[in-house]
């Protein structure tokens, strides 16, 4: 099981309780998270790669766990992870190879190491010939395959896509939903949270539906 929620909540201050949330992702698994704006979407994902605590529950994450985790541990579970957010997050002022070779050079990865992975996940995003452009010389479909390249980088067990579409047009949008099934295809397992269910249409999935911080499945 690379992903387990069990019967996790989040409590914040003035009270608001979000969950409980249950559900597994397995290897090759592609899992849908869908609702509206403020849903709690987000939250879900952020427990996942631990940037919130749960405040009830418990959380197995690529071997890791919720209650026995240390804060130090917590960059290393990372790297089993690839994230990708709605607005890239992508360095303006380097090109395209240096914001993928990032998360490598971070590592300590050997310089040979570097090119080969940078080349590879380029290739497999069709980008590989726009390495040295900057990210403000992309489109913005052609940022969001940056992201998605960087985040794959680090042969991450897990993908998580926050609204990777939430700024893109339709057609856009489903040339990188394409990509997402590609890259599930072959063994890495997707946890994406969206607010668009036109994207689950015709497509056979796992969702979970929440709404105002409760979950449906």
């Amino acid at each position: 099981m690379m992903v387990q929620l069990q019967n996790v909540t989040v409590r914040y201050p003035n009270d608001e309780i979000m969950g409980p949330f249950t559900f597994s992702v397995s290897r090759g698994d592609f899992l849908f998270i869908v609702g509206p704006s403020g849903a709690g979407k987000s939250t879900v994902l952020k427990l996942v790669y631990m940037e919130q605590a749960p405040s009830s529950g418990r959380l197995h994450v690529c071997g890791y766990d919720s209650e026995s985790i240390y804060r130090y541990q917590i960059p290393t579970l990372r790297r089993s992870l690839g994230i990708v957010f709605q607005d890239f997050k992508l360095l303006n002022d380097r090109n395209i190879f240096e914001n993928v070779a990032l998360a490598l050079r971070v590592t300590h990865t050997r310089g040979k190491e570097i090119k080969r992975r940078v080349f590879r996940v380029l290739g497999d995003v069709d980008l590989l010939q726009k390495r040295y452009k900057m990210p403000l010389e992309l489109s913005g479909g052609e940022q969001q395959r940056v992201a998605i390249a960087r985040a794959l980088v680090n042969e991450p067990q897990v993908l998580l896509a926050d609204e990777p579409t939430g700024n893109l047009d339709h057609k856009t949008a489903e040339l990188i939903m394409q990509l997402l099934e590609r890259i599930n295809e072959k063994g890495t397992a997707v946890l994406m949270a969206t607010h668009d269910t036109g994207l689950i249409r015709g497509r056979n999935v796992r969702v979970v539906e929440i709404d105002r911080g409760k979950m449906s499945v």
